[in-house]
């Protein structure tokens, strides 16, 4: 098969047709250059050259979503950002939440960044910018899950106030992504995609009807994720969500195997090698678990990628480790 360009890969891929290979990325924090909107948008570039990624998915700062509603973190070079002041501490705050327009503020400075970003590719490939679901953004307004677990058992009409402001500026925000050149959204569930921390019953009141939304306004566009976090997670039930692809840790406790997916759906599968094996495993580790994906999906419908953000201090011979099973397979 001739050699396909990095959209060419990665769009066949999505479509369940015939690849040279299958396409490869990989993304984490750079905490101290996050924060600037031309480093944020350098070192995503710089990440994208080094490893010849086939697609980019955009890692933010962790704290963007929130701080247009007053929430104050701080910052750190070597960690996420630790909350310092919450806009929302109470049922009442939640009713004070307005929607905002999504193109301005911490929301703008992003857009600046992906706009950077798409004139450096000029069309080489394709990249994704991050979106967090709305209990995932409130999670992030408010500091805590754990305050919002309060909220869903004692204040859930409070609560569906607030998830409707944020929706509101979400799908604003995720609108002007796509508009500033992105590919599609990473639409990432965050905590809230785990039994753990959520019932299924208060997820399809609080979680599915915002994110459905979310996903229905930006269906248009070409590149659209669904990242579903956590073991345990919700996967199987949300299968029929308006996007190409799901990217979930498949070998998480409890977590449904690739062949699961596939059989269940038309949608792409992306993943296949745990953050930790990135981290503390050797160039050995990363590519048995990315032979072993590869051998699951028989590079079908298949992305190659960690099964979420890994952690910048992850070795650059795993990563090379990961393109270079990517390069070598035959599919």
């Amino acid at each position: 098969m001739e050699q396909m360009s990095k959209s060419e890969r990665v769009y066949a891929a999505l479509k369940g047709e015939a690849v040279d290979r299958v396409p490869v990325s990989a993304w984490w924090h750079d905490f101290p250059r996050e924060w600037s909107t031309a480093d944020l948008a350098e070192t995503t570039i710089e990440a994208y050259r080094r490893y010849g990624w086939d697609f980019i998915k955009v890692n933010p700062r962790f704290c963007y979503y929130a701080e247009d509603w007053g929430t104050r973190y701080t910052r750190f070079d070597d960690r996420m950002p630790e909350i310092e002041h919450a806009a929302v501490r109470s049922g009442d705050d939640l009713r004070a939440l307005q929607a905002l327009d999504g193109t301005s503020g911490a929301f703008g400075e992003q857009l600046e960044a992906l706009r950077l970003i798409a004139g450096e590719l000029g069309g080489e490939a394709p990249f994704v910018q991050t979106v967090f679901s709305p209990l995932a953004v409130l999670s992030r307004v408010t500091g805590s899950t754990r305050f919002v677990q309060r909220l869903i058992r004692d204040h859930s009409d409070d609560l569906e106030v607030g998830l409707e402001a944020i929706t509101q500026t979400m799908v604003s925000y995720s609108r002007a992504c796509l508009e500033a050149g992105a590919s599609g959204i990473f639409y990432a569930a965050v905590e809230w995609g785990s039994a753990d921390n959520i019932t299924w019953e208060d997820y399809e009141r609080f979680g599915v009807p915002y994110d459905i939304r979310i996903l229905e306004e930006v269906k248009g566009a070409s590149f659209n994720v669904l990242h579903v976090c956590r073991d345990r997670n919700y996967l199987p039930k949300v299968l029929d969500y308006p996007v190409d692809a799901f990217n979930w840790d498949v070998g998480g406790e409890g977590n449904p195997p690739f062949g699961n997916v596939l059989a269940n759906s038309t949608k792409a599968v992306m993943g296949g090698v745990r953050t930790s094996t990135m981290l503390t495993g050797t160039p050995e580790d990363v590519r048995a678990e990315a032979t072993k994906a590869l051998a699951e999906t028989r590079g079908t419908r298949f992305l190659l990628s960690p099964g979420c953000s890994i952690d910048p201090r992850t070795p650059g011979e795993n990563l090379e480790a990961l393109v270079g099973t990517a390069a070598k397979a035959t599919v």
